[in-house]
């Protein structure tokens, strides 16, 4: 790699590690509403809500097309960070 491509990617890379810390920052807001939700739920069966899940991951799609995203990249993002905080539901459960 040439040097001035070196120092354009350190530039990019330098762009992608503050965007990283705003998204640590949201993911803690987002961490903060779970636990809220989790405190509403009565039994460990309403943790999981299909029928949820597929009207986001629907949202999630749409926006991702008007925003010119390839939606195989934000459904993958939503699923993963969807079953993340299920199984962080489940875990912390019974700690409420």
């Amino acid at each position: 790699m040439s040097p001035i491509r070196k120092k354009k990617l350190e530039v990019i890379r330098k762009k992608l590690d503050k965007l990283d810390n705003s998204l640590i920052s949201i993911i803690k807001k987002r961490t903060q509403l779970v636990n809220e939700v989790i405190k509403l739920k009565q039994y460990k069966k309403e943790i999981v809500d299909q029928k949820r899940i597929k009207i986001i991951l629907a949202k999630i799609r749409k926006k991702s097309i008007q925003q010119k995203i390839d939606p195989s990249i934000t459904n993958r993002i939503w699923k993963n960070m969807i079953w993340s905080y299920i199984n962080y539901e489940r875990k912390n459960f019974n700690k409420k």
